[in-house]
């Protein structure tokens, strides 16, 4: 049952206070990715071996999103927050105290696992924000999670080449308890709005999945794309080290090259409030294929990956915003369960990805993870364009 309660405005504070924890804690995930190479010399085991750290790490974060994140619409939203936060902090400290590479694997879970605030976050600001504004916050919000993402690599690349691939967690342990402060005194509290019991609300997510072919679609087309994103991202550290000789501090400098495709986050936004979301989405998904397809060419072209990767991040961010701004039309009172579905298939597929490319790497390198971009994607594109009809009447 869903009740009336009285809704704080989305203030800029406020949007900001998001976007900034959004990207500074979706970052946990992706500091270990640059120094995959330095943790398998410290540990001295295989690099497919050291790629369970990030392929743990995506499988957490769909864990924790799985059955922490629905309890947002049942709990206050920035007291689990708070909670959560100390959770974050002790995984961190976990990663930068390994002992071995077991405990580095279990620590890359762990933080997977309670670093999901910012998708607390994000159905916050689509909650808090006004109908005809809806994509654009989100966008906002997005802008800052991708830049999160890509630039964690260009400074754990930096700290790890420095100061040590431990110090990098530290320093996010630390970043993390100041973040607590600004969600503590800055950000205004959300009452929940479902009063079930959490078992029944865990159950209403298969209601969902079985109700909302739109959520499905979604669902699948996101996965596909993070899963070629996440293919790129874990094995350019050892791209970079067999064809150029270069380190972690290189494969992090991509990071800002991505971070272009940040700018692409606020502008998808906006055009979801305009544009037809169907053809907004085969335009981001041919970037992705078209994207994989330069790669294959690049594999000694610093100037080629540069240009992939800028494509790469706008056609994969651009297709997620308009991935969230059909799911969060849906039904407002479960937005954080229809987040949890989507971004769950989100993190699955980006685990897959991580998966497929680390085995490859051994025998095929850069063409086989080449490869299995260009297959994914064209998968992503072939679904799009057989569900033509569904999709258009999401908007």
């Amino acid at each position: 049952m869903a009740v009336t309660t009285h809704k704080p405005e989305l203030t800029t504070i406020t949007l900001w206070v998001m976007t900034l924890t959004t990207g500074l804690v979706v970052a946990n995930l992706y500091y270990n990715q640059p120094l995959l190479n330095d943790m398998a010399s410290t540990f001295h085991v295989s690099n497919g071996k050291v790629g369970q750290v990030s392929m743990l790490t995506q499988i957490g974060y769909a864990v924790g999103m799985l059955f922490v994140v629905p309890m947002a619409d049942m709990v206050k939203r920035k007291r689990l927050m708070l909670i959560d936060f100390a959770f974050v902090v002790a995984a961190l400290l976990l990663t930068a105290l390994a002992p071995n590479v077991h405990v580095l694997i279990l620590s890359g879970f762990l933080l997977g696992a309670t670093s999901i605030i910012p998708q607390l976050l994000v159905p916050m600001a689509a909650h808090l924000a006004k109908p005809e504004e809806r994509g654009k916050k989100i966008g906002f919000i997005m802008s800052g999670l991708l830049i999160g993402i890509l630039l964690s690599r260009t400074l754990s690349g930096f700290v790890g080449a420095h100061l040590g691939w431990r110090a990098m967690f530290y320093i996010a342990a630390g970043i993390m308890l100041v973040m607590w402060a600004f969600i503590y005194f800055l950000l205004p509290e959300v009452e929940p709005e479902y009063k079930g019991t959490y078992s029944s609300l865990m159950k209403t997510l298969v209601d969902l999945v079985k109700n909302e072919p739109k959520l499905r679609l979604a669902s699948l087309r996101g996965a596909l794309c993070f899963a070629c994103f996440s293919a790129f991202w874990t094995t350019l550290v050892f791209m970079l080290k067999q064809n150029f000789n270069e380190g972690s501090d290189v494969a992090g400098a991509f990071g800002l090259a991505g971070a272009f495709g940040a700018i692409a986050a606020g502008l998808m936004g906006r055009l979801s409030d305009k544009m037809d979301a169907y053809k907004l989405s085969t335009i981001t998904l041919s970037l992705v294929l078209i994207s994989f397809i330069m790669f294959l060419f690049s594999g000694h072209s610093i100037a080629g990956l540069v240009a992939g990767v800028i494509i790469m991040d706008m056609g994969v961010q651009a297709t997620h915003i308009s991935n969230q701004a059909i799911i969060f039309s849906l039904d407002a009172s479960a937005r954080n369960r229809i987040n949890t579905i989507y971004m769950v298939s989100y993190f699955v597929g980006g685990a897959l990805g991580t998966f497929l490319a680390t085995r490859v790497w051994d025998t095929y390198q850069w063409t086989g993870v080449c490869t299995i971009g260009i297959t994914l994607s064209a998968i992503a594109i072939v679904i799009h364009l057989l569900t033509r009809k569904t999709m258009q009447r999401a908007v």
